[in-house]
């Protein structure tokens, strides 16, 4: 099972280090790392420049010699992209109290296989099957850990949680509220409907099944927003036990990746509009790279075989229920659930009052990062038009920061995969598959009712 660092249930007993929790937690690095991509990618969007030369990405390619010229020609921007993020990460850690010196090795191997699964997620045959970068980086890492093993040395790179922090905060940064408003009531209350049902039918399952209530809170989190992001943030959030997490995440990663290929064909079978199909997959969904992935096959089909509507109402339909509905959940069900474990369950549990200031200690900080990122966009493009924010914001300031947040994502997706033994998953038993199979069904059914009926006329007329 995938090793995640923290021992969630003992974080939030520990005493506060007051002011030192600034510069000795993971969770507050993942937000001064975060915000000081956000904070530079603005000032160089003000003054005409960006990130992207930092946030070179390998491109879309059919042969080798495509990429033999791409990094022949961008491999100095590579070599400054990995002595940052090195950098940072080891500062930061060493900080923490982890030694260089068995970071940065790892780091190299984690980096350099990061590129090269990059490199593999962009070939064209990739492409057709849309698996993106991240994912392909899960299914590598698995194949790794589980067939051929690792010495353990190279654990000292697979930072599962602070790459996870970091990418989360960076998501912040392409989700500003304005992009909410022009979302749309119907986008949000669907999304909104989709995650508080979810949550609440996995959580319930898990429960009567005999499981802890911290650990349904995790699985249902995990199925209501964004999977590996929200089962990071609400085992923290709610004191879960150390496996909690990493057994959500691979539920969430199991279950996406069969909607990848499930999902596009179902809607091309029902005949479904583009945007209607986009809505369906937004709203069933457990991960966003599995979502774009199938998001954009489903795009494909539009204009034939009786598929109305166009690949870009699809694929926008698609980001406005998953990447700007649900997935702005995550701090909302963070927040609560705080709440709920400090004020409820451990009251219960202990018969005793429990210090308010609890919430505070428990509440994962790089939600605040994420709605701090957030904002600092906002004030950005507060006097932009949505067409403007397309064509001006999105390509120099907010593009290349979500090609770095990818850049997180790999890493730690990669780290999940390199750090998952399936023997070792065998041991949580069927119940948690139970539960959380449960909210899969409801999920794609609600879905689908709420896309194809109740609001299908605005989905199948969007206009991208």
């Amino acid at each position: 099972m995938s090793k995640v660092e923290t021992d969630f249930r003992d974080a939030p007993v520990r005493q506060t280090a007051g002011w030192r929790e600034l510069w000795l937690k993971e969770d507050w690095w993942a937000i001064w790392l975060g915000l000081a991509i956000v904070v530079v990618g603005i000032y160089l969007f003000a003054h005409g420049g960006s990130w992207r030369w930092v946030a070179v990405v390998p491109p879309k390619w059919t042969t080798f010699a495509q990429l033999t010229a791409h990094f022949s020609d961008t491999w100095l921007r590579y070599l400054v992209q990995f002595a940052l993020w090195a950098a940072a990460f080891t500062v930061a850690l060493t900080t923490l109290g982890h030694k260089p010196r068995e970071f940065l090795p790892a780091f190299v191997f984690i980096y350099v296989l990061a590129v090269a699964i990059f490199t593999i997620g962009q070939w064209d045959r990739a492409n057709y099957y849309n698996l993106e970068p991240p994912l392909v980086a899960l299914v590598v890492g698995l194949i790794i850990a589980n067939v051929f093993g690792l010495p353990r040395w190279l654990d000292a790179g697979f930072r599962v949680e602070f790459y996870i922090k970091t990418g989360i905060v960076l998501l912040g940064a392409t989700l500003p509220f304005t992009l909410i408003i022009w979302a749309g009531p119907i986008a949000i209350l669907q999304a909104s409907i989709v995650s508080i049902i979810t949550f609440l039918v996995i959580y319930f399952v898990a429960v009567k099944l005999g499981l802890d209530r911290r650990f349904a809170a995790v699985l249902g989190a995990g199925g209501a927003v964004c999977g590996v992001s929200a089962s990071i943030a609400i085992a923290g959030a709610v004191g879960a036990k150390k496996d909690d997490a990493p057994i959500a995440i691979t539920l969430v990663i199991l279950w996406a990746i069969v909607m990848i290929f499930a999902l596009p064909f179902v809607a091309q079978a029902l005949h479904l509009p583009a945007g209607v199909g986009g809505a369906w997959i937004g709203t069933s969904e457990f991960a966003d790279a599995a979502g774009i992935a199938a998001a954009q096959t489903y795009g494909g089909f539009a204009g034939s075989n009786g598929i109305a509507g166009t690949a870009d109402q699809s694929v926008v339909a698609f980001t406005l229920m998953k990447v700007v509905g649900r997935d702005v959940w995550i701090g909302i069900w963070a927040f609560v659930l705080a709440i709920v474990a400090t004020t409820r369950w451990e009251k219960s549990e202990t018969g005793s009052k429990v210090d308010a200031a609890q919430i505070w200690w428990r509440f994962p900080k790089f939600v605040i990062g994420f709605l701090l990122a957030s904002l600092l966009i906002t004030w950005v493009t507060s006097s932009y038009s949505f067409a403007d924010y397309n064509k001006i914001v999105n390509p120099n300031l907010v593009a290349p920061i979500k090609d770095l947040r990818t850049w997180a994502f790999i890493f730690c997706f990669l780290s999940i995969g390199l750090t998952t033994r399936f023997r070792e998953l065998a041991k949580a038993g069927s119940k948690p598959f139970y539960a959380f199979t449960a909210g899969v069904v409801v999920n794609v059914v609600l879905g689908f009712i709420l896309s194809a009926y109740v609001f299908a006329d605005h989905w199948a007329n969007l206009n991208p």
